[in-house]
Parts: C-alpha cells; sequence; structure tokens
C-alpha cells in the first residue's frame, strides 16, 4: 500500500517556463525551500536517468536525498524519484509526478505524490508525515510560483 497526497497551484507562467523551471536546478536556490545544496551526480542536461543529491534543512536538520527523473514528457509531465535507501531517510521511495496543463498565459501544475515501500513503524510514521509532505511541496510550488511570477 502506498500513501498519496497531491497539490496544485496556478502558474501565472506560460506552460513551457513552467515545466523549464521545475527541472532548472540551478535556480532551485532561488525558490526551494531550506536550500543547502544540489550535487548532480551525471552530466549534461537533465534527461531520463539523470540523477543528483537534494539537500535541505527540513524540520530543523539538514536531510540529502537522492533524486533521479524516471520520465519527461516536454512541455506537460515530469516523474522524479526518490530512492529513501540512498538519503536520510534511508526508507521507502518517494514519487513525484508533476503534470502541466495551460490556459492562455497560466499553467496549473499539479503535483501527485507518493510514498511506497514502507512498512512496520516506517509505514505508520509515513501516514503521519504525508500530512507535512504534502505542506512542504505546496510551500515549494508557492516559493516557485513567487520566483516565477516576480521574475516575469
Amino acid at each position: 500500500m502506498s500513501i498519496q497526497f497531491e497539490v496544485t497551484r496556478t502558474l501565472e507562467v506560460p506552460k513551457e517556463k513552467a515545466y523549464k523551471s521545475l527541472l532548472d536546478l540551478d535556480s532551485a536556490e532561488n525558490w526551494m525551500q531550506g536550500f543547502v545544496g544540489i550535487e548532480r551526480l551525471d552530466d549534461g542536461p537533465l534527461q531520463v536517468g539523470s540523477e543528483w543529491r537534494e539537500t535541505r534543512k527540513m524540520f530543523g536538520k539538514e536531510a540529502s536525498e537522492h533524486f533521479e527523473v524516471v520520465e519527461l514528457n516536454e512541455p506537460e509531465k515530469i516523474i522524479l524519484r526518490c530512492d529513501g535507501t540512498k538519503g536520510t531517510t534511508g526508507k521507502g521511495e518517494f514519487l513525484f509526478t508533476y503534470t502541466i496543463d495551460s490556459t492562455e498565459d497560466h499553467s496549473l501544475v499539479t503535483l501527485d505524490g507518493e510514498i511506497r515501500g514502507l512498512t512496520g513503524l516506517s509505514k505508520l510514521f509515513g501516514k503521519m508525515m504525508a500530512g507535512s509532505f504534502k505542506k512542504a511541496c505546496a510551500k515549494d510550488l508557492d516559493a516557485l510560483k513567487s520566483y516565477l511570477e516576480n521574475k516575469s
């Protein structure tokens, strides 16, 4: 069984800009909550299979997680996978599916989050933390929205 959540935001930028901004690791420091750093684990443009380690300050501590690009369908869909076994979490798999729809000069960004592979106490903890994950993802999308709309 997995734990799921959804966050949707309307960004007043074109769909292509929203898509590219979600993949612009170099600008993440300008909007990502608790940003400490991102270390690319490969070279070149982001593509399916690209990996990086993202470090943030969360709940008062630094946490690093290992991300991989699973799917790219420009400019409509991005799927990222966070392998919890390779990061601070130490358990589980986290999937983040971003779907971008557009209406004129606006983009509707929907993040579907899914937490898999938690068992025992970590599963119970994961269910309790799902609300915190959702709030953190909502804050990130709000911060991205503010960054992009003020930059335009």
